[in-house]
C-alpha cells in the first residue's frame, strides 16, 4: 500500500497567545513543522509543541523564517546570503536544543512563509539555507516545495531532500505558489482541496491558476494549521487520501 506524509505548521503561538488547535492537528498529521522563533514561538511554546509531537508519534521538523514576528514571516526582509545562513542556523539550533530537552529529535528543516517562497525561486537564498542546515547538522533533511530551487540546491549539496505539495494553496504555471493576494491562492473549501489532491494522485499533474497544469513530485502534503478551518481541512484531506488506499505516514523515519 502506498504511503504519503501529511504535515502542518504548528507551534505558532507566542507567550500566552495561541494560534490554531495544535492538539487536534497532531491527531491528524504525521509530520509537524515547528516554529522556532523567527515568525512565532518561544522556548515554552517549542517545548510544549515538541512534547505533544512525541506523545502523538509525530515527526518534528524545524520551521525557520525571516525574523519577523510582527509580519508572521510572510514579508520578505532585507538579508544577505550570510545573514540568511545565520538566522536559519540560530532558529534551527534553538529548536534542536529544546528538542533535546523534550527527548524528541528534529529530523528535517522546512522554511516558512516568505523565506520558503524566495528560496523556491532564487538559487542564492536556497543555497544559503542549505549551507546553514548542513553546517548545523548534515543529517537533517530538507522538505522543499516540489520542483523549486531549494529542492535542487539541497540535492546538489548531498542533503536528503523530500518534495512537498500543498493541499490548500493555488499554484502558478512556474510551479511557484500563487501570492496570497491573488484570487484562488488560498483554498478554504475542504471538499475542493480533497478533490484536487485525489485528481493529482491520479495524474501527477497539479492545476495552475494561470491555466493548464504542472507535474510535481510529492513525498508530503501540507495543510496549514493557522486558521479556524485547519482541523476540518486536515481531517477531510486525510479521510479522502485513506479512502483512496493511501496510508498516512511520515516521509522520514523518527530517529
Amino acid at each position: 500500500m502506498a504511503t504519503i506524509d501529511l504535515n502542518a505548521d504548528l507551534g505558532e503561538g507566542f507567550g500566552p497567545w495561541t494560534m490554531g488547535d495544535d492538539a487536534a492537528m497532531f491527531a491528524l498529521v504525521s509530520s509537524a513543522n515547528v516554529a522556532c522563533g523567527g515568525h512565532a514561538s518561544d522556548p515554552e511554546t517549542m517545548f510544549r509543541t515538541i512534547s505533544l509531537a512525541r506523545e502523538s508519534g509525530v515527526v518534528v521538523g524545524a520551521h525557520p523564517s525571516y525574523p519577523d514576528l510582527a509580519g508572521f514571516g510572510r514579508r520578505r526582509m532585507p538579508a544577505s546570503g550570510a545573514e540568511v545562513e545565520r538566522f536559519v542556523a540560530a532558529q534551527t539550533g534553538a529548536l534542536l536544543a529544546i528538542a533535546a530537552l523534550a527527548d524528541h529529535p528534529v529530523r528535517y528543516v522546512k522554511p516558512h512563509g516568505a523565506l520558503a517562497n524566495v528560496a523556491a525561486a532564487e538559487i542564492d537564498v536556497a543555497e544559503a539555507i542549505v549551507r546553514s542546515v548542513r553546517a548545523v547538522d548534515p543529517n537533517l533533511a530538507i522538505l522543499a516545495i516540489s520542483g523549486t530551487q531549494l529542492e535542487k540546491a539541497a540535492a546538489h549539496a548531498g542533503l536528503r531532500v523530500f518534495s512537498e505539495i500543498y493541499a490548500d494553496r493555488g499554484y502558478l504555471a512556474s510551479g511557484q505558489l500563487a501570492p496570497r493576494s491573488a484570487p484562488g491562492a488560498v483554498i478554504h473549501d475542504a471538499e475542493a482541496a480533497a478533490a484536487r489532491l485525489l485528481a493529482f494522485f491520479d495524474t501527477g499533474a497539479m492545476p495552475t491558476l494561470d491555466g493548464g497544469s504542472i507535474r510535481l513530485a510529492a513525498d508530503s502534503i501540507c495543510v496549514h494549521g493557522d486558521n479556524p478551518a485547519a482541523v476540518a481541512m486536515a481531517a477531510r484531506v486525510r479521510s479522502a487520501l485513506e479512502g483512496q488506499g493511501l496510508t498516512i505516514a511520515p516521509f522520514i523515519a523518527p530517529a
